[in-house]
């Protein structure tokens, strides 16, 4: 199910020059933001909460996710270069895979790496909540970059979905609005973390078992799918 090849390409097309300096940003804000915070503040855990909640988990990790899971697969589908892997004797759920694979790991990099600097520089992970918001983006990680690896499948505008989507649905209504937090995966990996943090600091409002099932279900069905869409494009290119 995991071709060295195809993951080799993979990173090779994510961690290009523009693509990775594009990457760095976010989490080199966070961190410059937490320096300032811990300078201006002190040590505060609600502080630290709040700002990895809101920043890194809530906007940092998802947008991550749109550049790594859409950028695995959405501009070899654009320029026609998907038509290279296709006519190797690789079995397209592999490929679809192998690509998960890679942009999970790109995303954990690029998100959960920073996430724990932050939170440490923050407060020292005082009450576990820089190793809560590291394991809730490492949760988190998984399931956008199989989202977003499906969007990339689907559309040739999966940046600018992933965007709306992340921007809009996660950071917005999965942070204020009450009834849409069910279907957020932040608010599912936030339950993750609240198990970890074991306090007060870190809430959701999902429970933890329901947060496990839609987590595994929804990277399940988007990986999936992706692979039933590239088989279906290469019937299209086939006939």
């Amino acid at each position: 199910m995991y071709d060295p090849t195809v993951a080799r390409l993979t990173y090779r097309a994510l961690l290009g020059r523009r693509r990775a300096l594009i990457l760095s940003a976010l989490p080199l804000l966070l961190i410059a933001i937490s320096v300032v915070v811990r300078a201006l503040a002190g040590a505060d855990d609600q502080t630290a909460s709040d700002l990895l909640g809101g920043l890194a988990l809530a906007t940092m990790v998802p947008i991550i996710g749109v550049i790594a899971g859409t950028g695995a697969i959405g501009p070899e589908i654009d320029d026609g270069s998907v038509v290279y892997l296709l006519s190797k004797p690789v079995k397209r759920p592999t490929i679809i895979f192998t690509k998960l694979i890679v942009a999970i790991a790109v995303t954990m990099v690029f998100s959960a790496l920073p996430t724990f600097i932050a939170g440490y520089i923050l407060n020292g992970n005082g009450q576990q909540i820089a190793v809560a918001y590291t394991v809730a983006a490492l949760v988190a990680s998984i399931a956008y970059a199989a989202i977003f690896l499906l969007l990339g499948t689907v559309s040739r505008h999966a940046v600018v979905f992933g965007l709306v989507y992340a921007l809009v649905w996660e950071a917005l209504f999965g942070s204020l609005v009450s009834g849409a937090r069910t279907l957020s995966v932040q608010q599912w990996a936030l339950a993750v973390a609240q198990k970890v943090a074991g306090g007060d600091m870190v809430t959701s409002d999902v429970a933890l078992p329901t947060a496990t099932v839609l987590l595994a279900v929804v990277t399940v069905l988007a990986t999936w799918y992706a692979g039933q869409k590239l088989r279906s494009l290469t019937l299209a290119g086939e006939e």
